[in-house]
């Protein structure tokens, strides 16, 4: 295609920062950017129709850790590593609700509740073991008391009697959040293009070259917020992993409220609109799903029915209405991945699930990277 002189004029030249990914990470990127340098003309790539990766794919949960996932990365972590991740979760959560607002994001605190099938007593005793202490160490960044014991009021089956509830975790509306951020940036004069793959790069002394699947232009800076694409583009130890969800068809008199961790958090349901979402299984076939296909499997999607009907709705009658899936970036550590690549080319990749916790803290950093 030739492109006319209006559209290279207006959207392809003289582009200051060129953002790649329209998710949490590159939109928050973008407004810090803004904020920084109000002249600036800023060019968002997004490969997708919507932000592809899991920005609109996610389940809403605003939370920062289980305890059974406190615990186990302090098996793995330093104190203090996993004190700066946590930390890093609330204050990112706490930026998402102030640019955001609230009632943009729908969002609601009705705790989070963490669940122990019956098999998994010596995990169970751990955790309520380590519940005081690492309450303890929590209360200087919450104020209060983090986790507490409670019974099984939801008449859930094959479980522990008692949930481990986190009185500070809450959850938003994933689509309601995406318009706000994608409305904010509109805003402020910030352009995206969708359907815009980039395929490679090359960086002079000025400037970084930028092929994509339309066109080809130049860009003084290039920031990469791909997450789980990210290795597509750059040489990180950042891996794909792909998370399944389903949704039920509207359940008259739903009681259940709140959001839950189910076996360390590998699966995981909550409330919205009268149905339950529940995603999970990607311990049932880690190799599988560390993959940039957007496709659903039999096996995960048959187990993530069958602890529907055995665990969470027994006694419930309940219809699936949707499945999707999500691509999520992970690595061996759970730190994100915020650096300078080199003279004009920078990235805030390797959310590790914890994207609306952290996305808008890793595109503020990101953006910081730049000046």
């Amino acid at each position: 295609m030739n492109w006319s002189y209006w559209e290279i004029k207006s959207w392809l030249s003289q582009v200051d920062y060129c953002i790649v990914g329209s998710g949490i990470v590159g939109l928050s990127c973008a407004l810090q950017l803004k904020a920084q340098h109000p002249k600036a003309n800023i060019l968002i790539l997004e490969k997708g129709v919507l932000p592809q990766g899991a920005s609109t794919k996610n389940a809403g949960f605003a939370c920062f850790g289980s305890l059974s996932e406190i615990f186990d990365d302090l098996e793995t972590h330093t104190e203090d590593e996993v004190y700066q991740l946590i930390t890093k979760r609330i204050n990112g959560l706490k930026l998402l609700r102030t640019t955001l607002g609230d009632k943009a994001i729908g969002y609601q605190q009705l705790g989070g509740y963490e669940l122990f099938l019956n098999q998994d007593k010596a995990l169970f005793d751990a955790c309520i073991s380590k519940k005081e202490d690492i309450n303890k160490w929590l209360k200087p960044l919450f104020k209060d008391f983090v986790f507490s014991i409670k019974d099984n009021i939801f008449n859930f089956k094959k479980i522990k009697n008692n949930y481990i509830f986190n009185q500070f975790e809450g959850q938003i509306d994933t689509g309601k959040m995406m318009e706000a951020l994608l409305e904010k940036v509109y805003s402020k004069g910030i352009k995206i293009l969708n359907n815009t793959n980039v395929e490679y790069f090359s960086e002079g002394n000025n400037a970084v070259k930028i092929n994509t699947n339309h066109f080809e232009f130049s860009a003084s800076k290039l920031l990469i917020a791909t997450n789980g694409f990210a290795s597509q583009l750059i040489g990180q130890e950042v891996k794909p992993a792909r998370a399944q969800v389903l949704i039920t068809k509207p359940i008259k008199d739903l009681k259940i409220k709140g959001t839950f961790h189910l076996d360390k958090g590998y699966y995981y349901f909550r409330n919205i609109d009268n149905r339950i979402l529940f995603g999970g299984g990607r311990n049932l076939d880690f190799k599988g799903e560390e993959t940039t296909v957007f496709n659903t499997t039999k096996n995960i999607q048959n187990k993530l029915e069958s602890i529907l009907q055995t665990t969470i709705l027994p006694d419930t009658p309940f219809e699936i209405d949707h499945r999707w899936t999500g691509i999520m970036g992970i690595g061996e550590q759970k730190k994100p991945l915020v650096k300078q690549l080199s003279n004009n080319v920078f990235c805030g990749v390797r959310l590790g699930g914890m994207g609306i916790a952290i996305g808008s803290l890793v595109g503020k950093e990101l953006a910081e990277l730049v000046t």
